[in-house]
């Protein structure tokens, strides 16, 4: 069961030394407890050989950076899109001085809908970067439990590239349907100031 730890070394030492003390034969009850120990002994062996034997290369030198490098791709073709959008509606307001009146408010209209619509491409970067940190976060995880397990030193992880102040704790970016301040929440503190 051992496998050189020096925590290992002083569980086992421990048990042999509960055993020892104890006089006699054991009690049907102390039998059962010294099997249970031997059982999880036995599972935290093979638990810790397995974690051991997880191929965290493949995790970490393919997967990750595959699905980091896609996310990163979809923010690329998102701005490239978000760009050729708003030319268009550049055009579009070019326009508006060549038509009637009327249609050119429904026209400003419109160009400002989409102008306000184009925000996603923001909302979805910040998004896919807490995706990718959450990623890293997860990579990093992943090598300090296989490398504990294995009796290696675990890696350094990495500083975070840019400390959290108190205004940028703050600013959490986008929130997921039900996890935001409502607005009505919003409304009532408002009306608390009055």
């Amino acid at each position: 069961m051992p496998d050189g730890s020096p925590g290992d070394d002083r569980i086992e030492a421990a048990v042999r030394a509960v055993l020892t003390s104890m006089a006699g034969d054991l009690t049907a009850r102390e039998a059962a407890l010294l099997a249970e120990l031997e059982g999880l002994g036995r599972t935290i062996a093979r638990a810790k050989a397995e974690i051991a034997a997880l191929s965290v290369d493949d995790i970490t030198g393919a997967h990750i950076p595959s699905a980091t490098d896609e996310l990163d791709a979809i923010v690329g073709h998102t701005a490239q899109a978000t760009n050729e959008i708003l030319d268009c509606c550049e055009a579009l307001e070019k326009l508006q001085a060549e038509v009637p009146e009327a249609a050119a408010a429904t026209l400003q209209d419109a160009v400002t809908r989409i102008y306000e619509a184009c925000s996603f491409q923001d909302i979805t970067g910040q998004r896919i970067g807490k995706v990718v940190s959450a990623l890293k976060a997860i990579e990093s995880r992943v090598e300090a439990a296989v490398a504990n397990a294995s009796g290696r030193p675990a890696p350094v992880a990495p500083a975070p590239a840019e400390p959290v102040t108190e205004g940028r704790a703050l600013a959490n970016g986008p929130q997921l349907p039900g996890g935001a301040t409502s607005q009505a929440e919003i409304d009532r503190l408002l009306a608390s100031f009055d």
